[in-house]
Protein backbone atom coordinates (compact mmCIF):
# COMPACT_ATOMS: atom_id res chain seq x y z
CA UNK A 1 0.00 0.00 0.00
CA UNK A 2 1.56 3.39 -0.89
CA UNK A 3 2.18 5.60 1.86
CA UNK A 4 1.23 9.48 1.90
CA UNK A 5 2.99 12.10 0.57
CA UNK A 6 5.24 14.02 2.85
CA UNK A 7 3.41 17.07 3.91
CA UNK A 8 5.50 20.32 2.30
CA UNK A 9 6.88 23.28 5.01
CA UNK A 10 4.15 25.23 3.82
CA UNK A 11 1.38 22.39 4.32
CA UNK A 12 2.98 22.12 7.87
CA UNK A 13 2.48 26.05 8.56
CA UNK A 14 -1.15 25.71 7.12
CA UNK A 15 -1.62 23.13 9.77
CA UNK A 16 -0.07 24.80 12.04
CA UNK A 17 -2.31 27.70 11.90
CA UNK A 18 -5.35 25.70 12.29
CA UNK A 19 -4.10 23.67 15.37
CA UNK A 20 -2.40 26.65 17.12
CA UNK A 21 -2.78 30.19 15.71
CA UNK A 22 0.10 32.21 13.91
CA UNK A 23 2.43 31.52 16.83
CA UNK A 24 2.80 27.80 15.75
CA UNK A 25 3.07 28.56 12.28
CA UNK A 26 5.82 30.83 12.63
CA UNK A 27 7.61 28.12 14.53
CA UNK A 28 6.86 25.53 11.96
CA UNK A 29 8.12 27.83 9.34
CA UNK A 30 11.20 28.47 11.08
CA UNK A 31 11.92 24.64 11.50
CA UNK A 32 11.04 23.51 7.95
CA UNK A 33 13.72 26.53 6.67
CA UNK A 34 16.64 25.38 9.20
CA UNK A 35 15.36 21.61 7.47
CA UNK A 36 16.00 22.97 4.20
CA UNK A 37 18.89 24.97 5.12
CA UNK A 38 20.54 21.79 6.50
CA UNK A 39 19.70 19.76 3.32
CA UNK A 40 20.81 22.36 0.99
CA UNK A 41 17.29 23.20 -0.88
CA UNK A 42 18.32 27.39 -0.53
CA UNK A 43 16.68 28.39 -3.61
CA UNK A 44 17.00 31.83 -4.29
CA UNK A 45 16.47 32.82 -0.36
CA UNK A 46 20.12 33.51 -0.09
CA UNK A 47 20.97 36.17 -3.34
CA UNK A 48 17.06 37.59 -2.17
CA UNK A 49 18.67 38.95 1.12
CA UNK A 50 22.00 39.54 -0.32
CA UNK A 51 20.35 41.52 -2.67
CA UNK A 52 17.94 43.61 0.25
CA UNK A 53 21.26 44.03 2.06
CA UNK A 54 22.70 45.68 -1.25
CA UNK A 55 20.02 47.80 -1.45
CA UNK A 56 19.76 48.70 2.21
CA UNK A 57 23.80 49.11 2.42
CA UNK A 58 23.83 51.76 -0.85
CA UNK A 59 20.69 53.71 0.19
CA UNK A 60 22.42 54.45 3.48
CA UNK A 61 25.44 55.62 1.76
CA UNK A 62 23.85 57.69 -0.54
CA UNK A 63 20.10 58.87 -0.81
CA UNK A 64 19.95 59.02 -4.26
CA UNK A 65 20.56 55.22 -4.98
CA UNK A 66 16.62 54.87 -5.02
CA UNK A 67 15.84 57.52 -7.37
CA UNK A 68 13.86 56.67 -10.14
CA UNK A 69 16.79 57.91 -12.27
CA UNK A 70 19.51 55.73 -10.55
CA UNK A 71 16.80 52.47 -10.71
CA UNK A 72 16.32 53.36 -14.44
CA UNK A 73 20.24 53.56 -15.00
CA UNK A 74 20.45 50.40 -13.33
CA UNK A 75 17.72 48.50 -14.99
CA UNK A 76 19.27 49.89 -18.15
CA UNK A 77 22.40 48.61 -17.27
CA UNK A 78 21.97 45.04 -16.45
CA UNK A 79 19.79 44.97 -19.32
CA UNK A 80 22.75 43.47 -21.76
CA UNK A 81 24.19 41.34 -18.79
CA UNK A 82 21.00 39.56 -17.87
CA UNK A 83 20.50 38.86 -21.94
CA UNK A 84 23.24 36.96 -21.80
CA UNK A 85 23.24 35.43 -18.21
CA UNK A 86 19.75 33.65 -19.55
CA UNK A 87 21.10 32.07 -22.06
CA UNK A 88 24.35 31.18 -20.01
CA UNK A 89 21.75 29.19 -17.08
CA UNK A 90 20.02 27.71 -20.25
CA UNK A 91 23.98 26.00 -20.80
CA UNK A 92 24.94 25.67 -17.15
CA UNK A 93 22.11 23.59 -16.82
CA UNK A 94 23.58 20.90 -19.34
CA UNK A 95 26.98 21.31 -16.80
CA UNK A 96 28.62 22.61 -19.37
CA UNK A 97 29.63 26.33 -20.10
CA UNK A 98 29.93 28.96 -23.10
CA UNK A 99 32.86 31.73 -23.05
CA UNK A 100 32.47 32.94 -26.47
CA UNK A 101 28.92 34.89 -25.63
CA UNK A 102 30.57 38.18 -25.28
CA UNK A 103 32.71 37.65 -28.81
CA UNK A 104 29.44 37.05 -30.42
CA UNK A 105 27.38 40.11 -28.60
CA UNK A 106 29.87 42.48 -30.18
CA UNK A 107 29.67 40.86 -33.67
CA UNK A 108 25.99 40.80 -33.30
CA UNK A 109 26.31 44.76 -32.75
CA UNK A 110 29.31 44.92 -35.60
CA UNK A 111 26.65 43.39 -38.10
CA UNK A 112 23.94 45.68 -37.39
CA UNK A 113 26.35 48.64 -37.98
CA UNK A 114 27.67 47.38 -41.32
CA UNK A 115 24.22 46.29 -42.49
CA UNK A 116 22.67 49.62 -41.66
CA UNK A 117 25.49 51.96 -42.12
CA UNK A 118 27.79 50.56 -44.48
CA UNK A 119 24.99 48.60 -46.57
CA UNK A 120 22.13 50.52 -46.37
CA UNK A 121 19.90 47.48 -45.33
CA UNK A 122 16.50 48.51 -43.74
CA UNK A 123 16.56 48.57 -39.80
CA UNK A 124 14.69 44.74 -39.72
CA UNK A 125 16.93 42.98 -42.14
CA UNK A 126 20.23 44.25 -39.54
CA UNK A 127 18.53 43.10 -36.31
CA UNK A 128 17.57 39.38 -38.38
CA UNK A 129 21.02 38.99 -39.94
CA UNK A 130 22.58 39.74 -36.10
CA UNK A 131 20.13 37.03 -34.38
CA UNK A 132 20.56 34.79 -37.33
CA UNK A 133 24.39 34.60 -36.82
CA UNK A 134 24.94 34.57 -33.19
CA UNK A 135 22.23 31.10 -33.48
CA UNK A 136 23.90 29.80 -36.33
CA UNK A 137 27.50 30.57 -34.52
CA UNK A 138 25.78 28.84 -31.33
CA UNK A 139 24.37 25.74 -33.27
CA UNK A 140 27.89 25.36 -34.42
CA UNK A 141 29.79 25.73 -31.15
CA UNK A 142 26.96 23.33 -29.99
CA UNK A 143 27.61 21.13 -32.79
CA UNK A 144 31.17 20.79 -32.43
CA UNK A 145 31.05 19.79 -28.72
CA UNK A 146 28.16 17.70 -29.18
CA UNK A 147 28.77 15.67 -32.52
CA UNK A 148 32.42 15.81 -32.62
CA UNK A 149 33.47 15.81 -28.87
CA UNK A 150 35.18 18.76 -28.20
CA UNK A 151 34.86 19.97 -24.69
CA UNK A 152 33.01 22.82 -25.17
CA UNK A 153 35.31 25.26 -22.57
CA UNK A 154 37.58 24.60 -25.66
CA UNK A 155 35.27 25.16 -28.57
CA UNK A 156 33.83 28.78 -27.07
CA UNK A 157 37.09 29.55 -25.79
CA UNK A 158 37.94 29.51 -29.60
CA UNK A 159 34.94 31.12 -30.10
CA UNK A 160 35.98 34.17 -27.87
CA UNK A 161 38.83 34.95 -30.18
CA UNK A 162 37.83 33.75 -33.41
CA UNK A 163 34.49 36.02 -33.14
CA UNK A 164 36.34 38.33 -31.54
CA UNK A 165 38.82 38.61 -34.73
CA UNK A 166 35.83 38.56 -36.85
CA UNK A 167 34.37 41.09 -35.71
CA UNK A 168 37.20 43.41 -35.88
CA UNK A 169 37.21 42.56 -39.62
CA UNK A 170 33.74 43.44 -39.78
CA UNK A 171 34.37 47.12 -37.77
CA UNK A 172 37.60 47.63 -40.15
CA UNK A 173 40.20 50.08 -39.09
CA UNK A 174 38.12 52.54 -37.81
CA UNK A 175 36.99 50.44 -35.10
CA UNK A 176 33.46 51.83 -34.76
CA UNK A 177 30.37 52.20 -36.74
CA UNK A 178 27.96 54.99 -35.60
CA UNK A 179 24.63 53.96 -35.62
CA UNK A 180 22.07 55.99 -35.69
CA UNK A 181 18.85 54.53 -36.79
CA UNK A 182 15.67 55.85 -34.99
CA UNK A 183 14.06 51.75 -34.38
CA UNK A 184 17.30 50.80 -33.52
CA UNK A 185 17.95 54.08 -31.03
CA UNK A 186 14.34 53.24 -29.33
CA UNK A 187 15.44 49.99 -27.72
CA UNK A 188 17.48 51.29 -25.18
CA UNK A 189 16.28 55.23 -25.57
CA UNK A 190 12.50 54.84 -24.77
CA UNK A 191 10.43 54.15 -21.89
CA UNK A 192 6.50 52.38 -21.32
CA UNK A 193 3.68 54.81 -20.98
CA UNK A 194 3.14 55.27 -17.22
CA UNK A 195 -0.37 53.44 -17.38
CA UNK A 196 1.17 50.56 -19.26
CA UNK A 197 3.59 50.13 -16.55
CA UNK A 198 0.56 49.60 -14.25
CA UNK A 199 -0.96 47.13 -16.72
CA UNK A 200 2.06 44.54 -17.23
CA UNK A 201 2.89 45.04 -12.90
CA UNK A 202 -0.99 44.07 -12.34
CA UNK A 203 -1.08 41.93 -15.47
CA UNK A 204 1.94 39.78 -14.32
CA UNK A 205 1.18 39.46 -10.81
CA UNK A 206 -2.37 38.14 -12.04
CA UNK A 207 -0.52 35.58 -14.22
CA UNK A 208 1.70 34.95 -11.10
CA UNK A 209 -1.71 33.95 -9.23
CA UNK A 210 -3.35 31.65 -11.94
CA UNK A 211 -0.80 30.07 -12.88
CA UNK A 212 0.46 29.43 -9.09
CA UNK A 213 -2.99 28.42 -8.47
CA UNK A 214 -3.39 25.77 -11.53
CA UNK A 215 -0.35 24.09 -10.59
CA UNK A 216 -1.46 23.42 -7.09
CA UNK A 217 -4.67 22.26 -8.54
CA UNK A 218 -2.17 19.83 -10.96
CA UNK A 219 -0.16 18.46 -8.26
CA UNK A 220 -3.72 17.68 -6.11
CA UNK A 221 -4.63 15.78 -8.89
CA UNK A 222 -2.05 14.05 -8.87
CA UNK A 223 -1.94 13.04 -5.64
CA UNK A 224 1.16 15.27 -5.05
CA UNK A 225 2.12 17.35 -1.90
CA UNK A 226 0.69 21.08 -3.20
CA UNK A 227 1.16 24.70 -1.34
CA UNK A 228 -2.74 25.56 0.44
CA UNK A 229 -4.52 28.58 -1.25
CA UNK A 230 -3.64 30.86 1.26
CA UNK A 231 0.03 30.46 0.93
CA UNK A 232 -0.23 30.82 -2.70
CA UNK A 233 -2.61 34.56 -2.06
CA UNK A 234 0.20 35.53 0.37
CA UNK A 235 2.73 34.44 -2.62
CA UNK A 236 1.20 36.66 -5.03
CA UNK A 237 0.25 39.50 -2.59
CA UNK A 238 4.25 39.82 -2.07
CA UNK A 239 4.88 39.47 -5.84
CA UNK A 240 2.08 42.51 -6.51
CA UNK A 241 3.78 44.48 -3.83
CA UNK A 242 7.18 44.60 -5.57
CA UNK A 243 6.01 44.58 -9.35
CA UNK A 244 3.81 47.90 -8.14
CA UNK A 245 6.32 49.32 -5.94
CA UNK A 246 9.01 48.87 -8.62
CA UNK A 247 6.39 50.93 -11.21
CA UNK A 248 5.40 53.46 -9.00
CA UNK A 249 9.26 54.49 -8.22
CA UNK A 250 9.96 54.22 -11.75
CA UNK A 251 7.14 56.50 -12.91
CA UNK A 252 7.97 58.91 -10.25
CA UNK A 253 5.43 58.77 -8.05
CA UNK A 254 7.30 59.02 -5.01
CA UNK A 255 9.20 62.08 -6.27
CA UNK A 256 7.13 64.46 -3.61
CA UNK A 257 9.18 61.51 -0.97
CA UNK A 258 12.74 63.35 -0.19
CA UNK A 259 13.78 59.81 -0.31
CA UNK A 260 13.09 58.38 -3.53
CA UNK A 261 14.15 61.80 -5.68
CA UNK A 262 12.34 63.85 -8.13
CA UNK A 263 12.99 62.35 -11.55
CA UNK A 264 10.29 60.24 -13.70
CA UNK A 265 10.76 58.68 -17.13
CA UNK A 266 8.82 55.37 -16.33
CA UNK A 267 10.04 51.54 -17.15
CA UNK A 268 12.55 51.27 -19.94
CA UNK A 269 11.99 49.49 -22.85
CA UNK A 270 15.39 47.40 -22.33
CA UNK A 271 13.93 45.71 -18.98
CA UNK A 272 10.58 44.82 -20.67
CA UNK A 273 12.71 42.97 -23.00
CA UNK A 274 14.63 41.70 -20.41
CA UNK A 275 12.15 40.34 -17.96
CA UNK A 276 10.29 38.80 -21.14
CA UNK A 277 12.84 37.13 -22.03
CA UNK A 278 13.54 35.77 -18.72
CA UNK A 279 9.57 34.73 -18.11
CA UNK A 280 9.61 32.97 -21.35
CA UNK A 281 12.74 31.26 -21.12
CA UNK A 282 11.55 30.21 -16.74
CA UNK A 283 8.30 28.45 -18.73
CA UNK A 284 10.33 26.81 -21.62
CA UNK A 285 12.80 25.09 -18.81
CA UNK A 286 9.77 24.25 -16.34
CA UNK A 287 6.66 23.51 -18.25
CA UNK A 288 7.68 21.97 -21.47
CA UNK A 289 9.31 18.64 -22.55
CA UNK A 290 12.90 20.67 -23.88
CA UNK A 291 13.03 22.18 -20.36
CA UNK A 292 12.85 18.36 -18.74
CA UNK A 293 15.38 17.07 -21.43
CA UNK A 294 17.69 20.11 -20.60
CA UNK A 295 17.43 19.17 -16.73
CA UNK A 296 17.74 15.84 -16.96
CA UNK A 297 20.50 15.83 -19.73
CA UNK A 298 22.82 18.50 -17.20
CA UNK A 299 21.45 16.09 -14.20
CA UNK A 300 23.16 12.84 -15.68
CA UNK A 301 23.70 12.87 -19.69
CA UNK A 302 24.20 8.57 -19.31
CA UNK A 303 20.87 8.45 -17.60
CA UNK A 304 19.12 10.42 -19.90
CA UNK A 305 20.47 8.95 -23.16
CA UNK A 306 19.27 5.39 -22.09
CA UNK A 307 15.94 7.13 -21.30
CA UNK A 308 15.57 7.92 -24.88
CA UNK A 309 16.66 11.69 -25.21
CA UNK A 310 18.23 12.72 -27.48
CA UNK A 311 20.96 14.32 -25.90
CA UNK A 312 22.92 16.15 -28.95
CA UNK A 313 20.02 17.56 -30.44
CA UNK A 314 19.41 19.11 -26.57
CA UNK A 315 23.39 20.19 -26.78
CA UNK A 316 23.06 21.84 -29.78
CA UNK A 317 19.82 23.48 -29.51
CA UNK A 318 20.77 24.91 -26.31
CA UNK A 319 23.99 26.55 -27.57
CA UNK A 320 21.98 27.73 -30.31
CA UNK A 321 19.65 29.56 -28.00
CA UNK A 322 22.85 31.06 -26.25
CA UNK A 323 24.41 32.71 -29.35
CA UNK A 324 20.70 33.95 -30.19
CA UNK A 325 20.41 35.35 -26.82
CA UNK A 326 23.92 37.09 -27.34
CA UNK A 327 22.93 38.50 -30.22
CA UNK A 328 19.86 40.13 -28.91
CA UNK A 329 22.22 41.94 -25.76
CA UNK A 330 24.15 42.43 -28.98
CA UNK A 331 21.06 44.65 -30.29
CA UNK A 332 20.72 46.47 -27.13
CA UNK A 333 23.98 47.41 -26.79
CA UNK A 334 24.48 49.09 -30.12
CA UNK A 335 21.06 51.08 -29.05
CA UNK A 336 22.40 52.05 -25.35
CA UNK A 337 25.77 53.01 -27.43
CA UNK A 338 24.48 54.40 -30.77
CA UNK A 339 27.27 52.24 -31.94
CA UNK A 340 29.40 49.33 -32.85
CA UNK A 341 32.79 49.38 -31.14
CA UNK A 342 35.33 47.36 -30.34
CA UNK A 343 36.20 49.30 -26.92
CA UNK A 344 33.71 46.88 -25.41
CA UNK A 345 35.51 44.05 -23.46
CA UNK A 346 34.27 40.75 -24.16
CA UNK A 347 36.09 38.59 -21.96
CA UNK A 348 34.73 40.76 -19.09
CA UNK A 349 31.27 40.95 -20.68
CA UNK A 350 31.48 37.08 -20.52
CA UNK A 351 32.69 36.87 -17.43
CA UNK A 352 30.63 38.95 -15.73
CA UNK A 353 27.41 36.98 -17.69
CA UNK A 354 28.65 33.73 -15.94
CA UNK A 355 29.02 35.50 -12.50
CA UNK A 356 25.25 37.25 -12.85
CA UNK A 357 24.25 32.83 -13.43
CA UNK A 358 26.31 31.55 -10.90
CA UNK A 359 25.57 34.26 -8.36
CA UNK A 360 22.16 33.68 -8.90
CA UNK A 361 21.88 30.51 -7.91
CA UNK A 362 22.30 28.39 -11.04
CA UNK A 363 24.19 25.50 -10.18
CA UNK A 364 28.25 24.81 -11.86
CA UNK A 365 27.51 21.53 -11.77
CA UNK A 366 24.41 21.68 -14.19
CA UNK A 367 20.55 20.05 -13.57
CA UNK A 368 19.86 22.59 -10.89
CA UNK A 369 19.54 26.32 -11.43
CA UNK A 370 16.58 28.39 -12.68
CA UNK A 371 16.11 30.97 -15.61
CA UNK A 372 15.14 33.70 -12.68
CA UNK A 373 18.61 33.29 -11.43
CA UNK A 374 19.66 35.51 -14.33
CA UNK A 375 17.69 38.06 -13.28
CA UNK A 376 18.79 38.22 -9.62
CA UNK A 377 22.22 37.56 -10.00
CA UNK A 378 22.60 40.57 -13.27
CA UNK A 379 21.09 42.74 -10.75
CA UNK A 380 23.27 41.81 -7.53
CA UNK A 381 26.03 42.78 -10.13
CA UNK A 382 24.56 45.78 -11.67
CA UNK A 383 23.50 47.10 -8.10
CA UNK A 384 26.93 46.60 -6.26
CA UNK A 385 28.77 48.21 -9.48
CA UNK A 386 25.57 51.38 -9.82
CA UNK A 387 25.90 51.68 -5.80
CA UNK A 388 30.50 51.74 -6.15
CA UNK A 389 30.27 54.35 -8.15
CA UNK A 390 27.75 56.86 -6.51
CA UNK A 391 29.83 56.64 -3.65
CA UNK A 392 33.03 57.13 -5.54
CA UNK A 393 34.88 54.00 -5.71
CA UNK A 394 36.84 53.05 -9.00
CA UNK A 395 36.87 49.96 -11.12
CA UNK A 396 39.59 48.24 -9.11
CA UNK A 397 37.10 48.27 -6.09
CA UNK A 398 34.16 47.25 -8.36
CA UNK A 399 35.99 43.93 -9.97
CA UNK A 400 37.37 43.45 -6.24
CA UNK A 401 33.71 43.25 -4.86
CA UNK A 402 32.55 41.06 -7.80
CA UNK A 403 35.21 38.42 -7.33
CA UNK A 404 34.43 38.36 -3.50
CA UNK A 405 30.79 37.76 -4.23
CA UNK A 406 31.02 35.21 -6.96
CA UNK A 407 33.48 33.22 -4.72
CA UNK A 408 30.65 33.02 -1.99
CA UNK A 409 27.56 32.43 -4.40
CA UNK A 410 30.52 29.34 -5.30
CA UNK A 411 30.80 28.40 -1.99
CA UNK A 412 27.07 28.35 -0.60
CA UNK A 413 26.13 26.11 -4.13
CA UNK A 414 28.99 23.57 -3.24
CA UNK A 415 27.91 23.38 0.84
CA UNK A 416 24.73 23.42 -0.65
CA UNK A 417 25.27 20.48 -2.47
CA UNK A 418 26.85 18.79 0.04
CA UNK A 419 23.48 19.34 2.04
CA UNK A 420 21.90 17.64 -0.72
CA UNK A 421 24.00 14.83 -1.22
CA UNK A 422 23.96 14.06 2.68
CA UNK A 423 20.32 13.86 2.68
CA UNK A 424 20.07 11.41 -0.47
CA UNK A 425 19.08 14.38 -3.00
CA UNK A 426 21.42 14.60 -5.17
Amino acid sequence: MASAPEATPLEEAAQAIRAGGPAAALRALGSAGWQRFRSGELGASPVVVALLGIFVFFQTKESVFLSARNLSNLVLQISVTGTIAVGIVLVLLLGEIDLSVGSVMILASALIGDALVTHGWAWYWGILLALAAGTAIGAVQGFWFAVIGVPSFVVTLAGLLGWQGVQQHVLGSTGTINVFDSHISAIANSFLPHVWGWIVAIAAAGLYAASRLLEAARRRRAALPAPPVVVVVVRTALVAAVALVSVAILNGEFENIWVFGTYSSGIPTASVILVGLVVFFAWVTTRTKFGRYVFATGGNAEAARRAGINIATIRIAVFALSGLLASIAGLIQTSRLAAASLAINPGQVTLEAIAAAVIGGTSLFGGRGSVWSALLGALVIGSVANGLDLIGQGPDVKLIVEGLILLAAVTVDAIARRGRAAAGRV
